[in-house]
């Protein structure tokens, strides 16, 4: 039974000094004692702890029962079994102590490992949130580009529109200017026809006028 338990404590020892260096086995270690905590294993471990516990307490009450006894009624054989009780209550106690250790090492190595991927996560969510705000700073700024474009061209039609709105003004002028001279032609025009006509009627009269007085003196 001694030999069991130096056995149980050389592997425990060994698995300590595999968590805490690095080492490709402690990847597999990790693995391994993840698989060994699921479904019933955890009870299982527990309940051979807990039978450990039993015994060791079951050493120490027969070493202190046979500390209790006078020192003249233990015989050799009673210092031998003394001996072996303390020895493997002792052996039980580290055992117990050692897969503790075990226990809180695996924990702590699985917490920091998923706290390491809260960071690189967080980390990568950092970088993306850094390259889309400088890629939109880029936007934004491609944009404020764009609009002051837009408003230099805003500009430009505003003058053009300006321009040819007074080129239409001043054809809507000139335009009434003519018509007005063009009415004033017109009437013009009219009048000369009115004194074309009166003269045309003034020489018929004195034609007429002529005739009739040639006519007498012929007569």
């Amino acid at each position: 039974m001694i030999y069991l338990f130096f056995a149980i404590l050389f592997v425990e020892m060994l698995t300590i000094l595999l968590l805490l260096f690095k080492t490709p086995l402690r990847k597999l270690l990790i693995i391994g004692l993840d698989r060994a905590k699921r479904g019933t294993a955890p009870l299982v471990v527990k309940s051979v702890a807990a039978t450990f516990f039993v015994i060791m307490m079951y050493n120490v009450y027969s070493v202190m029962e046979i500390k209790r006894r006078p020192a003249d009624v233990n015989n050799p054989t009673d210092q031998i079994i003394l001996a072996y009780h303390m020895l493997e209550a002792a052996l039980m106690g580290f055992s117990l102590f050692l897969t503790l250790m075990i226990d809180r090492l695996h924990h702590y190595i699985r917490e920091l490992r998923m706290l390491r991927k809260t960071m690189e996560t967080t980390k990568k969510q950092s970088r993306a949130a850094e390259e889309f705000k400088n890629k939109g700073a880029d936007e934004v700024r491609h944009l404020n580009e764009e609009m002051i474009k837009m408003r230099n061209e805003m500009k430009k039609l505003e003058t053009k529109y300006s321009a040819m709105e007074k080129e239409v003004k001043s054809a809507e002028a000139n335009s009434l200017a003519l018509k007005h001279q063009s009415e004033g032609f017109i009437l013009e025009y009219d009048r000369l026809l009115a004194e074309n006509e009166n003269l045309k009627e003034q020489l018929r009269a004195i034609d007429e006028s002529l005739s009739h007085s040639n006519g007498k003196k012929d007569t």
